[in-house]
């Protein structure tokens, strides 16, 4: 669930921050993508970790 999160979360911080710099339709998807990207990992991350405290 967290991962998911993550996932929606960057995907919209990377169009708000593409459409902050002025790009477009190209520059919005891609940075749409990196950021979802980069934001899910942490997520999985933060999921790992706690999982693993958990136990």
């Amino acid at each position: 669930m967290i991962v998911i999160g993550g996932l929606a979360i960057g995907a919209l911080l990377g169009v708000f921050s593409a459409r902050k710099r002025g790009g477009g339709l190209g520059d919005i998807l891609q940075y749409a993508a990196v950021y979802g990207i980069l934001y899910g990992l942490a997520g999985m991350l933060i999921t790992i970790v706690a999982h693993r405290m958990a136990l």
